[in-house]
């Protein structure tokens, strides 16, 4: 048997059936935690992030780091070397790292209705019904969070999958009865087009892992070392980033050939600027006046100024602690801690942090109290986004000048 993933709802009883199948065909049983370990010790990427990237939580600064394109492609290149191998069944969400247009993977996905799952749950692990129900909806939001986004479809849709098995109605024997009639026709299948499709997918996978730090989203498509790279977002000087991709593609063992196209996603913004910044800052927003702070944030990624958000003083006191922010833009006037004091605390522990206040309620002696303390600008609302990306743009040349005599740089 080639190649067979093994997808499920939590409590589906579905690990007999994995067992069982890998019995039958005499293959090896992969799961996430395996794959997530390899791809930890091979890409020395921590266990955690891996897991947030799988859960699809929110990763800071990712426009900065591309720690989730980076994590997604080194995932899908650990699939991709069992898929090459073969005699595999991947018990798990990773299996939907396989593109759907292989066609010698076999795709399965157990399920049973939810009143059942819970009464499995209870029974395995002794929890209350109140906690396996929490189980059930957490896991169920991660994996369709986890499927809508590599393939556009729900962790359930039958679409996804060449058998569902619902294990209330089918019992272990007529489930395995089943994968087993189905899997003939993927064990006829010819050998050469299943050596291709795996070469094809690693050669895609290694091509996607070399371009995660592009940053924007990107598909790689490989066929007899011939790419095709599709870029669905938004850049600025396309030309330019062609290049830069086709490039780094060239370099990768294997390919012959590399072209690129816009995706149906990819659209040109003119009011994209290049305010020359060597990269982006990572960037907090902090206000408690929601809408205002999000249309900023939008503006603001719009002149390739990526950036986080906190919604009150005690947030960015606690995202400062735990994440590597260079500038923060600080509203005065805000619910519990304002915005002086956050000031005051940020001086005093991330002094490098450069802070701009932004404020619509602030007077002389804020503003005298505010530079005073260590402020880097003082720009009152309502903003001129011109003024404040170039603000910005000078904070953020005081931080490279920084980090050159840091590193001993004239």
């Amino acid at each position: 048997m080639p190649v067979i993933t093994l997808s499920n709802g939590l409590y589906s009883n579905a690990g007999e059936i994995a067992n069982q199948i890998c019995r039958e065909y005499n293959c090896s049983l992969i799961t996430d935690q395996d794959i997530i370990d390899t791809t930890s010790q091979k890409y020395h990427i921590k266990p955690s992030i891996i897991k947030k990237v799988m859960e699809s939580r929110s990763i800071a600064f990712n426009d900065f780091t591309h720690e989730k394109e980076k994590c997604t492609a080194s995932l899908k290149q650990t699939v991709a070397r069992h898929v090459r191998t073969g005699n595999c069944l991947l018990h798990g969400m990773s299996g939907h790292l396989i593109p759907r247009h292989i066609s010698h993977v076999l795709r399965i996905l157990v399920i049973t209705d939810r009143e059942t799952r819970i009464e499995n749950g209870m029974q395995r692990t002794g929890k209350s019904r109140r906690e396996i129900e929490k189980n059930i909806m957490n896991s169920d939001k991660y994996a369709i969070l986890w499927t809508t986004a590599l393939t556009g479809k729900k962790a359930f849709d039958s679409a996804l999958y060449d058998i569902v098995i619902p294990t209330d109605k089918l019992d272990l024997s007529r489930s395995i009865e089943l994968i087993l009639k189905h899997g003939k026709r993927f064990c006829e299948l010819p050998e050469a087009l299943v050596a291709k499709e795996a070469i094809d997918f690693d050669l895609a996978a290694r091509v996607e892992v070399a371009l995660a730090g592009a940053g924007s989203r990107l598909s790689v498509e490989a066929d007899d070392g011939n790419i095709l790279i599709t870029i669905d977002k938004n850049v600025m000087m396309l030309a330019k980033f062609k290049q830069k991709i086709t490039q780094i593609a060239q370099s990768v063992e294997g390919v012959k050939s590399v072209e690129t196209r816009l995706g149906k996603n990819y659209y040109s913004n003119t009011m994209v600027r290049n305010l020359e910044v060597e990269t982006p800052l990572r960037l907090l927003l902090v206000d408690d006046e929601k809408e205002f702070v999000q249309t900023l944030s939008e503006r603001l990624k719009l002149r390739q100024f990526p950036s986080e958000i906190a919604y009150d003083g005690e947030q960015a006191l606690e995202f400062t602690d735990k994440e590597d922010t260079e500038v923060m833009i600080l509203d005065l006037k805000m619910p519990g801690i304002d915005g002086i004091e956050v000031l005051k605390k940020i001086k005093a522990t991330r002094p490098e942090i450069e802070v701009i206040i932004l404020t619509g309620h602030g007077s002389d002696k804020d503003r005298k109290t505010c530079m005073e303390l260590g402020a880097f600008a003082y720009l009152e609302k309502p903003a001129d986004i011109d003024l404040l990306t170039a603000t910005m743009k000078k904070a953020y040349e005081k931080i490279n000048r920084r980090k050159k005599t840091s590193a001993g740089i004239e």
